[in-house]
């Protein structure tokens, strides 16, 4: 599960990212990886690594959609306000756990390859291989979707392992035992747990 999501949150870094709808997705991601791993390279402090990634990548994932599909059904009975405390939750919890990440930095042999788009409107997956200096080379999967005319990431795929199935089992049983609110204090622990490790 720690390798899960080391090669996550390091595609994360790479492939997050949109601008005009009128660039091919595939080209997006690439542009942006190209440009995270620049800013990664470049500076030695992981403060400003953190920043500067997350102020490059943040705006282009779709945090409220890819909570609502973690949550499944139960995201229809939350309130407003509890649908907007649970993608708060969510987006730390993922935002934390990643700049531990990024505060490894990146070796000069560390690249993405990325590979045509596949499918078009609602379904579109981006395919890509994150290479690692050392270690095997991993296949990293982006759904992406249109909002306001960017393409956005809903959703991460890791050697067939998705982020979104992934927390579902997790969010599904603290729901069940103790609710919407149950799950909002859950991820505020878990956000906090990461920030302080």
């Amino acid at each position: 599960m720690k390798r899960f999501f080391r090669v996550l949150l390091l595609g994360l870094l790479l492939a997050a990212g949109a601008a005009a709808a009128q660039t091919a997705p595939e080209a997006l991601v690439k542009s942006t990886a190209d440009e995270v791993l620049a800013i990664m390279r470049q500076h030695k402090d992981p403060q400003t690594r953190i920043a500067a990634a997350e102020q490059r990548i943040l705006p282009y994932f779709d945090f409220e959609r890819m909570t609502r599909l973690v949550v499944g059904r139960p995201w229809r009975d939350a309130t407003p306000e509890q649908q907007r405390a649970l993608t708060h939750g969510f987006r730390s919890l993922l935002v934390n756990t990643y700049s531990k990440a990024i505060s490894e930095g990146v070796t000069p042999a560390d690249k993405i390859e990325v590979k045509p788009a596949q499918g078009s409107g609602e379904a579109v997956l981006v395919p890509t291989v994150v290479h690692r200096s050392g270690k095997p080379p991993v296949a990293v999967n982006y759904r992406v979707t249109q909002r306001a005319g960017n393409w956005v990431v809903y959703d991460v795929v890791v050697e067939d392992v998705s982020l979104v199935q992934t927390y579902r089992g997790t969010f599904a049983a603290a729901i069940g035992s103790s609710g919407i609110d149950g799950l909002i204090r859950l991820l505020e622990q878990k956000s906090a747990a990461v920030k302080s490790s």
